[in-house]
C-alpha cells in the first residue's frame, strides 16, 4: 500500500512539475471557444448574412467557418504543448509542426478568400478583367513568398543571405524592366482613375482620335477612323491629356459655320439652319440644337449651327451630311453664301 501510495504522489508531483494541468486546461478552454464561436458563426452571422445586400459575404463565411475553427483548435494545441515541460528539442519540433499546420490551414483560407474577391471584382469590374487577373497573380505570389519567408522562420533556418541575394536580384530586375514597371503603374493609375474605358472614343494630346479597343497590362490600343491601331504605353498615356468625347455623356458637339450675305433675313436663316438640325435622325434632341450670330464678316454675316451627335466616332460623317443639307436649303430658301470679292478701282491720270 504504501508503495502505490509513494507511486502516486510522484505521480501527482510529475503532473505539477511538468504543467500537464495548465495544459489540460489550456485545451478544454480553447475546446470551448472553438465551439461559441461556431455557434455564433451557424447562428448569427449567416442570418446576419442572409438580410445583407452585399452578394459575397456568404460565401466568405462559408470559405472562412471550418478553417477559422480549426486554427483556434490548434493554437490551443499549440499554447498546451509550450505550456507543458518537456525536453526543448521535442517541444521545438511539436511546436514547429504544429505552426506549420497552422500556416498551410491559413495559407489555404488566404487563398480561397483571395480568389472569391477577385471572382467577385471581375463580376463588378469587367472593363478592368485584365488588372484583376493580374492583381491576383502578383497576390497569390506575395502569399506564396511571405509563406514560405514564415515557414523558414519556424524551422529557424537562417534566411539572412536569401534575403541579401533576392534583394540584389529584386534591384536588378527592377531596373531591367523600369519601362514595364512604369506601364503597368500606369495602367493601374487608368484602371482606378477610370479616364476612359474600352468602347469609349478618345482625342490624344498628339491629336490622333480613335476608339478604346482594350486598356492591356503594358499599353492601351486605340483604333483610328482610318482603321489604324494605335498602341501607347500606360506610362505615356497616365501621364498625357486625354479628352473623352463619349464622357460623361456618349455625345459629340457638332460646329457648322456659315456665312450668309448681308441683307439676309437673319430670323429666317435661323430657322432654316434649326430644322435642318431637327430633321436629322443622328442629331439628340437633348441638348437641342441651337443656332448662334457670330460676327459680322468682311464679306458675309457669320452664323454657326451648335448641334450634338449621338456617336462621337460618327462626326465626320454627320458633318458631311449636315453640310449638304445646308447647301440644298440655302438654295432652295434664296439665302446666298457670298464669297470673299475684292473690288479694284484703276484711276489713269489726264
Amino acid at each position: 500500500m504504501g508503495i502505490v501510495q509513494n507511486n502516486l504522489d510522484a505521480l501527482i508531483l510529475l503532473i505539477k512539475e511538468s504543467g500537464l494541468t495548465g495544459g489540460l486546461a489550456i485545451l478544454l478552454l480553447t475546446a470551448i471557444t472553438a465551439k461559441i464561436l461556431d455557434l455564433f458563426i451557424v447562428k448569427v452571422l449567416r442570418s446576419l448574412v442572409k438580410k445583407s445586400k452585399f452578394k459575397g459575404d456568404d460565401a466568405f463565411i462559408e470559405i472562412a467557418h471550418r478553417p477559422v475553427i480549426n486554427i483556434i483548435l490548434l493554437l490551443g494545441v499549440l499554447s498546451a504543448v509550450n505550456w507543458v515541460k518537456t525536453n526543448p528539442q521535442i517541444t521545438f519540433i511539436l511546436s514547429a509542426l504544429l505552426k506549420t499546420v497552422i500556416l498551410v490551414v491559413t495559407g489555404r483560407l488566404l487563398f480561397s478568400l483571395l480568389k472569391e474577391i477577385f471572382i467577385h471584382l471581375q463580376k463588378t469590374h469587367v472593363q478592368g478583367k485584365v488588372f484583376i487577373n493580374l492583381a491576383e497573380n502578383l497576390g497569390q505570389i506575395l502569399l506564396i513568398i511571405s509563406g514560405l519567408a514564415i515557414f523558414l522562420e519556424i524551422w529557424a533556418i537562417n534566411i539572412t543571405p536569401i534575403v541579401a541575394s533576392a534583394g540584389v536580384l529584386s534591384l536588378a530586375v527592377a531596373f531591367a524592366a523600369k519601362d514595364t514597371i512604369a506601364n503597368f503603374f500606369g495602367g493601374m493609375n487608368i484602371f482606378v482613375d477610370r479616364p476612359f474605358r474600352a468602347g469609349d472614343y478618345i482625342v490624344l494630346e498628339s491629336g490622333e482620335r480613335g476608339a478604346v479597343v482594350e486598356v492591356g497590362v503594358r499599353s492601351t490600343i486605340i483604333l483610328t477612323r482610318d482603321d489604324l491601331q494605335i498602341s501607347i504605353p500606360n506610362a505615356v498615356i497616365a501621364n498625357s491629356k486625354i479628352i473623352n468625347e463619349s464622357a460623361p455623356e456618349p455625345r459629340f458637339r457638332i460646329r457648322i459655320k456659315i456665312g450668309v450675305a448681308y441683307g439676309s433675313d437673319i430670323d429666317h436663316v435661323e430657322n432654316v439652319l434649326t430644322g435642318i438640325a431637327d430633321s436629322h435622325e443622328e442629331i439628340t434632341s437633348f441638348p437641342e440644337p441651337r443656332v448662334r450670330f457670330r460676327a459680322f464678316g468682311d464679306s458675309s454675316l457669320d452664323f454657326e449651327l451648335l448641334c450634338w451627335a449621338k456617336n462621337p466616332a460618327d462626326r465626320g460623317r454627320i458633318t458631311h451630311e449636315l453640310n449638304k443639307e445646308v447647301y440644298k436649303e440655302f438654295n432652295k430658301n434664296r439665302i446666298t453664301i457670298p464669297f470673299p470679292q475684292m473690288d479694284v478701282h484703276i484711276h489713269t491720270s489726264a
